[in-house]
């Protein structure tokens, strides 16, 4: 952990007992001689109108307090993709695989990451390209996964997959789901995908409600290009990136899904581990 003299903050907007923790927070960093750069909903809860946009927070930042749940996680980690920054996640409320830092833990959590005592662990981000007519019109970072998925009130969408420009099946259902390791334990595993552990080199492809109920989840090694194409008509289907950003499809728009240049990375504490998580998250029995 680099010396840490700029800390960032990026909050989920409209959570009560935000409006205390923010401040006493800001107190707390400039005690210690901290410098910090809050994001407009931070500024929120701190009675200022001077927050930066989110992804001018982590501008010369050496480490980003994240206070939210996984939702707010993800968008701090596009915001700080590209870029080594630490990121220290705070569960805020709910079930938050990834902010699994609670708010008692913070100060503590802090000191730790101060003193160079915390994991920093790494996870890799999928980077995906939008192609239409054979033009790249738009790209995107996701953490968790990229998502084709029909509208509201289309049927089932018929989906071509190819895996390394491998033909793997055309599906009828009601999307795909490319999902990273972080992003099993989210919409994948809704769907019926695997619990697919952080380390492993992988990608993971799940179809959503198929028709034929033998198509099922394929995990895909992390050097794969995955090539979706849509055959729904016009604004039918839908691309999103972790659940918060995207666009409708046209009709044969393809989509190119690989790993990422990019990675997050996640301040962890140091005896809290994966199947930590699971068993908590999850309800799994203890021994």
């Amino acid at each position: 952990m680099p010396d840490i003299r700029v800390v960032g903050i990026i909050s989920k907007p409209a959570i009560p007992h935000a409006s205390s923790l923010v401040p006493a927070l800001i107190h707390w960093l400039k005690d210690r001689g901290l410098e910090t750069r809050v994001d407009e909903e931070t500024a929120i809860y701190l009675g200022r109108t001077d927050g930066l946009h989110r992804n001018d927070v982590p501008e010369g930042a050496h480490l980003v307090i994240v206070l939210g749940g996984d939702g707010t996680l993800l968008s701090a980690a596009r915001a700080v993709a590209g870029r080594e920054i630490p990121l220290l996640p705070v569960n805020l409320g709910g079930l938050g695989f990834l902010t699994a830092i609670t708010t008692d833990q913070l100060y503590p959590e802090l000191e730790r990451t101060f003193r160079g005592e915390q994991r920093v662990v790494p996870r890799r981000m999928l980077h995906a390209e939008l192609i239409r007519c054979g033009e790249t019109v738009q790209s995107y970072e996701a953490l968790n996964d990229v998502v084709i998925s029909k509208t509201q009130f289309a049927r089932m969408i018929d989906l071509e997959a190819f895996v390394d420009s491998q033909y793997v099946s055309t599906f009828k259902a009601d999307g795909l789901i490319v999902a990273t390791p972080t992003g099993s334990t989210a919409y994948s595993l809704s769907a019926g995908g695997p619990i697919v552990f952080p380390a492993v080199s992988a990608i993971c492809i799940t179809p959503v409600c198929p028709h034929t109920l033998t198509n099922r989840p394929v995990l895909v090694p992390e050097s794969s290009t995955i090539e979706l194409v849509s055959h729904a008509t016009d604004n039918e289907a839908f691309l999103t990136v972790d659940g918060q950003v995207g666009e409708p499809l046209l009709k044969d728009d393809h989509v190119l899904c690989r790993s990422s240049e990019h990675r997050v990375l996640l301040v962890r504490p140091p005896k809290m581990f994966f199947f930590d998580v699971l068993r908590q998250k999850l309800k799994w029995g203890e021994r």
